[in-house]
């Protein structure tokens, strides 16, 4: 083959960042002279000699294809010896001439990757028992579909050489069977103890241990610092005790009922199959921090949190792309997420082909993860046949060419060379990799079930592997003695042990938990500073051609705007609000589908060169020392983005992490994530989380499925009260603001404060640009901060407090709606208060903006929403309980649809609504 070709190929594989950002240098401020995928003359001679090779040797060539694409379904990966194919067509070596042998060594060694120890096949039986021995045993690998002829080949050869290899040392044999002896005896001891419990044990699965064992040994020795590991239910607690150096007194504690944490932290706890840790580990000499991910019951919902993480991670790390341009370094150098999965849940839950989607985009990739499939032939009580269409429950790693490991989970040396051969694919390659361990469940689904019901045979062959012989290792069996007495003793201590609240540390260490009262945050800054930033927000450099729409109407506007002092709109004050927290070394994560421009064309904070499609980020420009802005234009998906960016700011309390929906009620498709751990990660993880989402919100006749961001669900779901004072320590923030001065300090709020909460943002659509929706550079100073209540003030007729016999109370958008009406029927006994802050419920706010006006007598609530969803079910008995207000409702009446797609409805609608707020 030529050079030019092999070269062609090579740059398929070498780093996708290279290629997506060559055009992209002053975008983020990544670093782009990064190391390739290794010694690229070594690779380039690799490929060459390989079809050199093939062109001289053909038969043998097309005969070790054949073995490449289909030894794997020949392969005794099954322990129970369930599933076994004793042949298939494709490898029948009657397909294959007799003419084999290999006159040269080179060559041979070129075709297969062959150990230096072992000689050369010389006829065609010779191949194929060779052949046979490296793809049809106990472990196999599946590559053919890897468009990279040079990925291909090196992981092909790579394994060959493995297999072909001498057996693993006496001492890591040991070393394995120590982890899978440990982990069974852990089962072993729970059961004895707590013969009731459901502890989803790792038995039938023990190879799980080593491998985890075996990955973080690699992952020091290649230089890794931190590993964050995802993992669900199974086996979780075997390796939280016997590697994580979790306190098995802690886990006895909640095993008894008691809570896991200390008393002095409000916390409600998880369940035993949640228990998550981070700890330090020693390798070597060498220090690995690995932190497990706190995981809910929702399958793989914890998969991209997990990648998230990892991402922050890097971000904090500032290795590879997020690196200074003078140094070094490949984006996965120094963190690496290992994902783990079962198969039933890897392979029927749509979140899996969302997030390897993820894998290789440039704002979301990790350089690679380490994927663990604990493949149990089974979900729950469902066989492999009615789990999937595919052959393999690890079929959707294809889509992304992520080669896949399929070995026996009963097989140390096996289990071993799976190990090397990932870390050693994603080290240089960087991208992702699927261990398939093939194993089963001695239990069935939990300790309590009898898998005998539904699969009879399976279990019987269950049955008879345990029957088996097992061998004794005197040395071994007295590691397993004392491990099993720390146990005891650990339970022994377990009443009386006080467990230590694994939050606010490292990072987090100047942060506390929110308290029950409510703080005012001064979040203004100097006006001559709010001058510089909002200039800096639209400079670009002469050479880079604006689109001229955009030079008139958002470049030259802001400046304008900044100059004069007033006019400012919601995108304005966002830059604002972002550039300010930049300046103070916060770093700020934008994320969603088209948030670079804003789904309403408002945001533009990312510029295109009209030139040559050049990305610039103005506000990555102010100084020199401030902190870094990514605006991710994200997969249209939003439970796997959505859970990566909730990943991301449970990393670090000085990244400001905001995912946008394209329209509020888009979220619904990452509902999960918001259920699980948006609204209940601090409460049942002690994991606090600053994440801002941003919903566009209102009735503005678009339709059902384009006007509510459904804030009732999030009202809902928030633990304020209903006959009590909220405090900052309620679960999230639910906000409906109507002023970009609003925005501007709602921002700042979440970074500023000493703890951190989700935010809630009904953001708006038309206020965008709606003349009155505006606000000053001195709404913005030093000395202001966000009013959770807001007072009348855009009325063009005088009030006077005296006068007023109405007060409507409404929040959002509506107010602007109201006070137009208001001003054209001009009433002057009537007054609007708006509620920019529904959660936490604004009490005492509301009291003292009621007390202004002494002789109202109606109080009324006016809502654009249908009277069964915004506000009106969660604003009604707080007014009542807690202000002493009683109200009635003014608003659309109930429906069964956010909105109707009728015109004249809608107008109708509008029209009734104004009538109940005003007559």
């Amino acid at each position: 083959m030529h050079l030019r070709i092999v070269q062609q190929r090579l740059a398929f594989i070498q780093n996708s960042f290279v290629r997506t950002y060559k055009h992209q240098t002053k975008i983020f401020g990544y670093n782009t002279q990064l190391k390739t995928i290794g010694n690229t003359k070594e690779i380039e001679k690799i490929l060459c000699d390989y079809n050199q090779a093939r062109q001289a040797n053909p038969h043998v060539a097309l005969l070790i294809d054949a073995y490449r694409k289909h030894g794997h379904r020949l392969a005794k990966i099954d322990p129970l010896g369930i599933t076994v194919n004793t042949s298939i067509p494709e490898l029948d070596n009657k397909l294959f001439t007799t003419d084999f042998h290999v006159e040269n060594e080179h060559d041979a060694r070129s075709l297969f990757g062959l150990s230096t120890e072992q000689s050369i096949p010389k006829t065609k039986d010779d191949w194929i028992r060779q052949l046979n021995d490296t793809y049809c045993q106990s472990i196999s690998l599946e590559c053919e579909y890897i468009e990279s002829d040079i990925e291909r080949l090196w992981i092909a050869r790579r394994f060959e050489q493995l297999r072909s290899s001498p057996s693993i040392s006496s001492d890591l044999q040991r070393r394995i069977y120590e982890q899978m002896r440990k982990c069974e005896a852990f089962d072993q001891f729970l059961q004895a103890k707590f013969p009731t419990l459901k502890r989803y044990s790792g038995e039938g699965a023990e190879g799980m241990m080593a491998f985890f064992d075996l990955a973080f040994q690699n992952s020091a020795q290649l230089n890794i610092e931190n590993v964050i590991v995802c993992m669900p239910h199974r086996g979780r607690n075997n390796l939280l005790v016997c590697l994580l150096n979790y306190p098995a007194a802690t886990m006895i504690r909640k095993i008894k009922g008691k809570n896991e944490f200390p008393k002095d932290v409000k916390t409600t706890g998880d369940v035993l199959s949640h228990l998550y840790t981070s700890t330090d580990l020693t390798y070597d000499g060498k220090t690995l921090h690995v932190s497990l991910i706190p995981n809910p019951s929702h399958l793989e919902a914890n998969n991209p949190v997990a990648v998230g993480k990892t991402r922050a991670c890097q971000l904090s790390l500032k290795e590879g792309h997020y690196a200074d341009t003078e140094q070094s370094g490949r984006h996965g150098d120094k963190a690496l997420c290992i994902q783990v999965h079962g198969d039933a849940s890897f392979a029927g839950q749509g979140i899996i082909p969302e997030t390897f989607q993820l894998s290789h985009l440039p704002h979301y990739s990790i350089g690679g993860s380490i994927h663990l499939v604990t493949n149990n032939q089974i979900g729950y009580t469902t066989p492999q046949h009615l789990a999937r269409s595919s052959r393999y429950c690890t079929d959707f790693a294809k889509v992304v060419n992520c080669p896949i490991i399929h070995v026996n989970g009963q097989c140390p040396q096996e289990i071993a060379q799976a190990v090397q051969l990932s870390c050693e694919y994603r080290d240089l390659f960087r991208k992702d990799i699927v261990v398939d361990l093939v194993c089963f469940r001695k239990h069935g689904h939990n300790e309590l079930d009898d898998p005998t019901f539904t699969q009879p045979t399976m279990y019987k062959k269950v049955q008879d592997y345990y029957k088996q012989e097992q061998t004794s290792d005197q040395e071994l069996d007295e590691k397993i003695k004392i491990f099993r007495n720390t146990l005891e003793e650990q339970f022994s201590i377990a009443d009386k042990y006080q467990p230590k609240a694994p939050h606010l540390e490292r990072q987090w260490s100047d942060m506390i938990q929110a308290k029950s009262t409510r703080a005012q945050w001064n979040t203004g800054l100097d006006g001559n500073l709010l001058k510089y930033i909002g200039v800096k927000s639209v400079l670009v450099p002469e050479e880079f051609q604006v689109h001229s729409t955009i030079a008139r109407s958002h470049v030259q506007k802001r400046q304008q705007r900044i100059e004069a002092g007033n006019g400012l709109d919601w995108s304005t004050a966002e830059s604002l609000a972002f550039g300010s927290l930049l300046l103070q070394n916060y770093n700020i994560r934008i994320s969603g589908q088209d948030v670079g421009r804003g789904t309403f064309s408002q945001r533009h904070g990312m510029l295109v060169n009209q030139k040559n499609d050049d990305v610039y980020i103005p506000l990555n420009s102010m100084d020199s020392k401030q902190g870094f802005l990514e605006i991710c234009n994200s997969i249209l998906s939003e439970e796997a983005v959505l859970g990566f960016d909730y990943g991301f700011s449970i990393h670090d309390p000085k990244n400001l992490v905001i995912w946008e929906a394209q329209f509020g009620d888009f979220f619904n498709g990452a509902q999960i994530i918001i259920d699980t751990y948006i609204s209940g990660g601090e409460l049942k993880f002690l994991t606090q989380s600053g994440i801002v989402m941003l919903l566009p919100h209102g009735m503005d006749g678009a339709g059902p499925e384009h006007s509510s961001c459904h804030m009732e669900r999030f009202l809902q779901m928030t633990d304020s009260k209903e006959n009590g004072i909220d405090g900052d320590d309620i679960n999230m923030q639910v906000v409906n603001p109507t002023t970009p001065a609003q925005y501007f300090h709602l921002l700042r709020r979440q970074m500023i404060r000493n703890f951190r909460k989700p935010l809630i943002v009904a953001a708006p659509k038309i206020l965008l640009r709606h003349p009155d929706c505006i606000s000053s550079l001195t709404d913005m100073t030093d000395g202001t901060h966000f009013l959770p209540v807001l007072t009348d003030n855009l009325s063009k007729i005088k009030i006077n407090p005296e006068k007023i016999k109405r007060i409507l109370f409404t929040s959002g958008k509506h107010y602007y709606t109201l006070n137009e009406e208001r001003d054209k029927r001009k009433r002057d006994d009537l007054v609007i208060i708006r509620l920019e802050e529904l959660c936490p419920f604004p009490a005492d706010e509301l009291r003292q903006e009621i007390k202004k006006y002494k002789n109202a007598k109606d109080f009324i609530w006016c809502q654009e929403e249908h009277r069964n969803q915004g506000a009106w079910t969660f604003i009604r008995p707080r007014f009542e309980n807690i202000v002493g207000t009683h109200l009635k409702y003014a608003g659309r009446d109930v429906l069964g649809t956010p909105a109707v797609a009728i015109g004249e409805i809608h107008q109708q609608e509008c029209a009734q609504l104004l009538k109940l707020a005003f007559d």
